[in-house]
């Protein structure tokens, strides 16, 4: 009679173990089974207010766009930004065919460093509206 709770904890015990047994290959099934690589056109991280506060995405080629230094036209680029709560994008990082830029800002000033084409600079813009410009081409005053 002693022997039956013997009995009885090795079944428990057999019982757990092919349970144990049985379960672990499952888990080790479904981790194969993740795709090794997340493919979209954009991806966007939202706030718990639905705003976008974080997105990366490839923007298309603007051939009107007028940019700040007089030229025109901006090219294909991957752009990852990060957004403040307000809306703001307060740092920018893009990739374009001919280079790269990168933006940091705050509420009222920011910095810009661009590595495009043959004349990378850096610009800083207070909140005062003062901006400091370094170019590694040299600038002509006039």
């Amino acid at each position: 009679m002693k022997a039956q709770p013997l009995i009885v904890a090795l079944t428990c015990v057999n019982v757990a173990a092919v349970s144990l047994t049985l379960l672990r290959p499952r888990q080790i099934a479904e981790a194969r089974d993740l795709p090794p690589v997340l493919r979209a056109q954009a991806l966007e991280i939202v706030d718990n207010h639905g705003r976008v506060r974080a997105e990366i995405k490839v923007v298309p080629a603007q051939p009107d766009l007028k940019m700040g230094d007089g030229t025109v036209g901006y090219p294909e680029a991957v752009q990852f930004r990060l957004i403040s709560s307000q809306g703001a994008p307060n740092v920018k990082l893009i990739a374009t065919e001919d280079g790269s830029g990168q933006v940091l800002g705050g509420q009222s000033s920011y910095v810009q460093i661009l590595a495009r084409g043959s004349d990378p600079s850096m610009k800083i813009l207070n909140k005062d509206g003062r901006q400091q410009v370094w170019s590694a081409t040299p600038q002509l005053h006039h």
